[in-house]
């Protein structure tokens, strides 16, 4: 018999209420949904109405202690709270904000002693089993070109201090282009393939990565080029973003939950 699996869910936004939804409607096989933790708990419980068995909305630290999984679909803000107190209780972490994880590497040690672990899922990007299996042998180099439409980049942080305007744009511009790590410090709304991609790879100071703001494009593009001893090859993704966040990509959540169907599954394809 399958075992069954106890999830919970940090975060209710777009990606968060697709995967309560996902497992309340029993399309995950095996999981029960049993708590919720987030800011707007009105917001929450609205959503949550139609739900056939309605988690409790709790907080992060009932969350990680209550669930055997934790998906986190939070702001970044929070991450070193979710990864402490999922770590503190030795449970299975899944994050959506990848890269949040990449100052905390810290932890994994202390993960090891608790038991606990932290599974990266794919989340927008493309291949990261080639990645790895790559990473087994010899990595010369890793590279990632971003380009996004205008307005899913509006706001990033390294946009603000650099004051760097990606309005009124008649062609594609160049706006990041440096390590992984200074990405997803720069853009921690926008890069999270950079850190999936880096943590499967070479590291986050070793990957290469190039962000544009291009108005010729609907959608989220990521590139991903590797040089190695066993291959090179070089993938591209076309991601569509969703209407409530563009700066999101609809595969996000649709990875998490591919992640999340590993766990039951008889047999697993990939890496």
């Amino acid at each position: 018999m399958c075992k069954r699996y106890k999830i919970g869910i940090v975060g209710l936004g777009a990606i968060g209420l697709q995967i309560a939804q996902t497992i309340d409607q029993g399309n995950l096989s095996n999981f029960d949904l049993v708590a919720i933790a987030t800011r707007d708990e009105k917001k929450a419980t609205r959503n949550l109405e139609p739900f056939n068995h309605i988690p409790d909305i709790t907080s992060i630290k009932n969350v990680c202690t209550s669930a055997d999984i934790i998906v986190e679909c939070a702001p970044a803000a929070i991450f070193r709270t979710i990864i402490e107190e999922t770590i503190e209780a030795g449970k299975t972490l899944i994050p959506a904000s990848v890269g949040a994880l990449l100052p905390y590497t810290d932890l994994i040690e202390r993960a090891r002693s608790s038991g606990a672990r932290i599974i990266v899922p794919t989340g927008a990007l493309i291949g990261l089993d080639a990645v790895r299996a790559a990473a087994e042998g010899s990595i010369e180099k890793i590279t990632l070109e971003t380009r996004k439409p205008p307005n899913g980049l509006t706001g990033a942080p390294f946009l603000v201090e650099n004051k760097i305007s990606v309005e009124n744009l008649t062609e594609a511009k160049l706006i990041f282009d440096g390590s992984a790590r200074d990405g997803a410090k720069g853009f921690p709304a926008n890069v999270n393939v950079a850190a999936a991609l880096s943590l499967a790879g070479i590291g986050p100071d070793n990957t290469q990565l190039q962000i544009w703001a291009d108005p010729s494009i609907d959608r989220n593009m990521h590139t991903i080029t590797v040089e190695a001893d066993s291959a090179r090859f070089t993938m591209t993704i076309e991601n569509i973003p969703t209407i409530e966040n563009p700066k999101t990509g609809k595969i996000t959540a649709l990875s998490l939950i591919a992640t999340l169907r590993r766990f039951t599954e008889p047999m697993i394809a990939g890496t």
